[in-house]
Formats: C-alpha cells, sequence, structure tokens
C-alpha cells in the first residue's frame, strides 16, 4: 500500500485459518516475513523494497530464531500496529469462507525499521 515516513511499510497481508482469530494472526506473520524475506512488488513505487534478509537460504540457516520469532505470540507481534485498520469493520469486507477454513485480508502496518534494528541486535544481518 504504501511507505510511512517513520520508516513502516503498510501493507495487506491474507491469512488463512480454521477460524477468524487463527486467519488474522496468520495474515500478521505472513506480513513481517514478506517484509524480511521478500520484496514487496505491489503496490505503489515507493513499495519496491528490498527484503531485510538478502542472504540466500537464511530462513533455512537461522530455523531455530525465526520458528520462536513467529511462534503464537511471538516477537514478531511486536512489529505490527493495526493503526490503519479498523479491525471489526474492515476485516468482514475482505473475507472469504471455504468448507474447512476461511481466509482474511486486513491491512496492516509493519514496523520495518524497529524490525531492521532487532535483526541487527541478534546477528541475524550484518549492519
Amino acid at each position: 500500500m504504501g511507505l510511512e515516513l517513520d520508516g513502516s511499510m503498510t501493507l495487506k497481508a491474507w491469512g488463512n485459518g480454521r477460524n477468524r482469530f487463527d486467519a488474522v494472526a496468520q495474515a500478521k506473520k505472513n506480513a513481517v516475513r514478506d517484509v524480511i524475506f521478500q520484496s514487496i512488488l505491489e503496490g505503489k513505487q515507493d513499495c519496491a523494497k528490498k527484503p531485510l534478509i538478502t542472504e540466500v537460504n537464511a530462513e533455512e540457516k537461522y530455523e531455530a530464531y525465526f520458528n520462536k520469532f513467529f511462534a503464537d505470540g511471538g516477537e514478531f507481534n511486536n512489529f505490527i500496529s493495526l493503526k490503519d485498520e479498523r479491525i471489526g469493520q474492515k476485516i468482514d469486507r475482505d473475507r472469504k469462507k471455504a468448507r474447512e477454513s476461511v481466509t482474511y485480508g486486513l491491512l496492516l502496518r509493519v514496523l520495518r525499521s524497529e524490525l531492521k534494528s532487532k535483526l541487527i541486535a541478534d546477528g541475524i544481518i550484518k549492519q
């Protein structure tokens, strides 16, 4: 969606789960994971940011770290802001329902600069 002046990125993320709670949690994890490992290719031109980690196979190399980081209730939640989304109102408009699961899309702000500082402090990326 766009970059903010504070270094954060506003994204639309999708998550799939058994219920609304699981799908929203998965959407948050997907947003943070995309900022860390993938380029954001769609959206405004200023969103074409490189991933925070450009090292090949970094997710596998630091698997123990990222398993803990992305665990339910893990540290990834510290880098998500829902400022741009009134979750109760807007989440229902982007809902898809299948037989066994639901998919939700929501607007999230990923605190990219704080996330980068955390990864540098933990020795995952070099400065």
